[in-house]
Protein backbone atom coordinates (compact mmCIF):
# COMPACT_ATOMS: atom_id res chain seq x y z
CA UNK A 1 0.00 0.00 0.00
CA UNK A 2 1.41 3.34 -0.83
CA UNK A 3 1.64 6.13 1.67
CA UNK A 4 2.40 9.75 1.31
CA UNK A 5 4.65 11.16 4.40
CA UNK A 6 3.99 14.64 4.63
CA UNK A 7 7.24 17.13 5.85
CA UNK A 8 6.06 19.94 8.00
CA UNK A 9 9.00 22.04 9.50
CA UNK A 10 8.30 25.00 11.96
CA UNK A 11 9.15 28.63 10.84
CA UNK A 12 10.07 29.83 14.66
CA UNK A 13 12.81 26.96 14.96
CA UNK A 14 15.62 26.09 13.41
CA UNK A 15 16.14 22.37 12.49
CA UNK A 16 19.17 20.51 13.59
CA UNK A 17 18.78 18.20 11.11
CA UNK A 18 21.79 18.51 8.47
CA UNK A 19 21.92 17.58 4.97
CA UNK A 20 23.97 14.30 6.18
CA UNK A 21 20.54 13.28 8.16
CA UNK A 22 18.71 13.58 4.76
CA UNK A 23 20.85 11.72 2.80
CA UNK A 24 21.33 8.90 5.19
CA UNK A 25 17.21 8.51 5.37
CA UNK A 26 17.28 8.78 1.80
CA UNK A 27 19.78 5.77 0.93
CA UNK A 28 17.48 4.01 3.80
CA UNK A 29 14.43 3.86 2.09
CA UNK A 30 16.00 3.38 -1.00
CA UNK A 31 17.63 0.43 -0.25
CA UNK A 32 14.47 -0.92 1.86
CA UNK A 33 12.95 -0.86 -1.57
CA UNK A 34 9.85 1.59 -0.55
CA UNK A 35 10.95 4.45 -2.23
CA UNK A 36 8.06 5.54 -5.30
CA UNK A 37 8.61 9.03 -5.13
CA UNK A 38 9.59 12.33 -2.94
CA UNK A 39 10.77 15.82 -3.17
CA UNK A 40 11.96 18.27 -0.85
CA UNK A 41 10.14 21.95 -1.87
CA UNK A 42 11.48 25.09 -2.60
CA UNK A 43 11.06 28.16 -0.09
CA UNK A 44 7.26 28.85 1.18
CA UNK A 45 8.07 32.38 -0.13
CA UNK A 46 8.21 30.96 -3.90
CA UNK A 47 4.47 30.09 -3.13
CA UNK A 48 1.44 30.99 -4.63
CA UNK A 49 -1.73 30.17 -4.04
CA UNK A 50 -5.14 29.73 -6.15
CA UNK A 51 -8.71 30.16 -5.46
CA UNK A 52 -12.04 29.97 -7.70
CA UNK A 53 -14.96 31.23 -5.81
CA UNK A 54 -18.94 30.03 -6.69
CA UNK A 55 -19.22 32.70 -9.51
CA UNK A 56 -15.79 31.08 -11.15
CA UNK A 57 -13.87 34.08 -10.34
CA UNK A 58 -10.00 32.91 -9.32
CA UNK A 59 -8.09 34.96 -6.81
CA UNK A 60 -4.28 34.48 -6.66
CA UNK A 61 -2.16 35.21 -4.19
CA UNK A 62 1.51 34.98 -2.99
CA UNK A 63 2.52 32.93 -0.39
CA UNK A 64 0.85 29.73 1.15
CA UNK A 65 -2.51 28.82 1.85
CA UNK A 66 -2.94 29.38 5.59
CA UNK A 67 -0.53 31.75 7.73
CA UNK A 68 0.89 29.02 9.87
CA UNK A 69 4.09 28.30 12.00
CA UNK A 70 4.26 25.10 10.20
CA UNK A 71 5.01 24.84 5.98
CA UNK A 72 5.16 22.02 3.91
CA UNK A 73 8.69 21.09 3.10
CA UNK A 74 8.84 18.32 1.33
CA UNK A 75 7.19 14.63 0.99
CA UNK A 76 7.90 10.49 0.12
CA UNK A 77 5.58 8.41 -1.29
CA UNK A 78 6.65 4.77 -0.31
CA UNK A 79 4.90 1.27 -0.69
CA UNK A 80 5.09 -0.62 2.35
CA UNK A 81 2.51 -3.38 3.91
CA UNK A 82 0.82 -1.16 5.93
CA UNK A 83 -0.21 2.02 8.00
CA UNK A 84 2.38 0.57 11.08
CA UNK A 85 5.31 0.31 8.54
CA UNK A 86 4.55 3.76 7.16
CA UNK A 87 4.08 5.11 10.83
CA UNK A 88 8.01 3.37 11.79
CA UNK A 89 9.45 5.11 8.54
CA UNK A 90 7.98 8.33 9.41
CA UNK A 91 9.31 8.23 12.78
CA UNK A 92 12.90 7.61 11.56
CA UNK A 93 12.92 10.50 9.08
CA UNK A 94 14.89 13.68 10.02
CA UNK A 95 11.27 15.68 9.47
CA UNK A 96 9.84 14.75 12.82
CA UNK A 97 12.88 15.40 15.06
CA UNK A 98 13.10 19.12 16.32
CA UNK A 99 9.61 19.96 16.38
CA UNK A 100 8.87 19.06 12.83
CA UNK A 101 6.18 16.66 11.76
CA UNK A 102 5.37 14.35 9.48
CA UNK A 103 1.84 13.41 8.35
CA UNK A 104 1.46 10.36 7.10
CA UNK A 105 -1.67 9.28 4.30
CA UNK A 106 -2.47 6.73 2.25
CA UNK A 107 -2.26 7.33 -1.55
CA UNK A 108 -6.15 6.67 -2.53
CA UNK A 109 -6.01 4.39 -5.96
CA UNK A 110 -9.01 4.73 -8.38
Amino acid sequence: MKYMLLIYGSTDTQNACTVEDWMAYDKEVQEAGIFVTGHSLADLTTATTVRVDDSGERTVTDGPFAETREVLGGYYVIDVPDLDVALDWAARCPGARDGGTVEVRPVAEF
